[in-house]
């Protein structure tokens, strides 16, 4: 990316990294022995319960947690960190063959951008379910062809990179379906709760690479940002450079890599399932001057066709609704074009579906004066 800072790569000052360094001792770090390496039903109660309120208390206290004894088999994942290095190291020209481009978003990119600045960084998408359909409400009416479906753009080098990512996802994906079943045990919703809005999923894998950066205290590998789907289960490398928002005071603090963990965060269609309770909580990636960092999220992700709402059960007199529905596919669309060039705007949020605070206390109000009349 050459050795001077463009200025589309430089943060505002407030969005700087500091050249002082917090980091995180209070990221908790969970354990998924008790669901992983016994005998189902010898399981006992006790330890389902407790993981279950330590998932309940990182998704609310943090947003952010690590787990240990995940069961993703360390060679699989090796293999796809090796074979995301073989990618990277290509020629530019070999890797614009693959490419994505507006109409089909998956693919190599090295010109991202986070809240309207550029990323220092190039990456690399491939869905988990392929090919992706896409249903009519989503096609495009404007002058651009119909895409009717998305399909993983496969670079012919290195020769083992398609085998190396299928394989990681799909053991990837099983650790998320676990992951989601705790969560919904944590909101007291059942196990299976979430289950369905992933059979035709637009789940998605990203290969990242951080370059060296001449000038780390200017320049961000991946600005301030949410998730925007649902749970983000991240492997990274021993150099490190995630940093994550504490909610407790807006302090910035690195999260320390431990081997053969994975970094796991809420995004935002959690929060507005579970009306708030659970926050997807503002991260970003700071560059090194000296290493190369490489890292793999894998983002679950809904069917295109969900509509997102905050779930009944969760709802009553006392905890109204804060958001109307919202259509995923059209929420990520609409994110994904603000990816591929500058815009004077900010991309959409979700809080752009919240409710006005004044309309949850006229709610409120109302719900009292009923609970008074009885």
């Amino acid at each position: 990316m050459g050795d001077v800072v463009d200025f589309a790569f430089v943060q505002a000052p407030e969005h700087r990294p500091k050249s002082s360094v917090i980091v995180a001792e209070g990221i908790p770090l969970v354990d998924l022995s008790p669901i992983n390496y016994q005998i189902e039903d010898s399981i006992p109660v006790s330890c389902i319960q407790g993981l279950v309120k330590e998932i309940g208390s990182a998704c609310k206290e943090w947003g952010f947690f690590q787990v240990i004894n995940h069961k993703v088999p360390l060679d699989k994942r090796q293999r796809i960190e090796e074979a995301a290095r073989k990618f990277f190291a290509l020629d530019l020209e070999e890797k614009l063959k693959v490419r994505r481009d507006a109409v089909n978003v998956l693919g190599y990119f090295e010109a991202e951008h986070t809240k309207n600045v550029r990323d220092w960084k190039e990456i690399y998408d491939f869905n988990v379910q392929e090919p992706t359909f896409i249903p009519p409400l989503l096609q495009h009416d404007d002058d651009q062809s119909v895409q009717f479906q998305w399909d993983n753009r496969w670079p012919h080098n290195p020769p083992d990179f398609k085998e190396a990512c299928k394989e990681y996802a799909q053991e990837v994906e099983k650790l998320a379906y676990k992951l989601m079943e705790l969560v919904a045990l944590s909101l007291g919703l059942e196990a299976n709760r979430f289950r369905s809005y992933f059979t035709h999923n637009t789940s998605n894998i990203r290969l990242n690479h951080y370059p060296p950066c001449p000038y780390p205290l200017l320049a961000l590998g991946l600005g301030h940002h949410k998730d925007t789907g649902v749970l983000t289960v991240l492997a990274q490398d021993e150099v490190g450079g995630l940093e994550v928002r504490r909610k407790s005071d807006g302090e910035w603090i690195r999260v320390k890599p431990i081997f053969n963990s994975f970094i796991i965060n809420v995004g935002d269609m959690i929060q507005i399932w579970s009306n708030d309770a659970y926050e997807s909580v503002e991260h970003r990636v700071v560059v090194n001057s000296e290493k190369d960092r490489f890292s793999i999220p894998f983002f679950l992700k809904p069917a295109l066709y969900t509509d997102v709402m905050p779930f009944e059960e969760l709802l009553g007199d006392e905890n109204p609704p804060k958001y109307r529905s919202l259509n995923w596919g059209k929420f990520r669309t609409a994110r994904m074009r603000s990816n591929f060039a500058k815009s004077n705007v900010e991309n959409l949020q979700i809080y752009h579906f919240k409710f006005p605070s004044d309309s949850i206390e006229v709610h409120n109000l109302k719900s009292v004066a009923k609970t008074s009349a009885t």
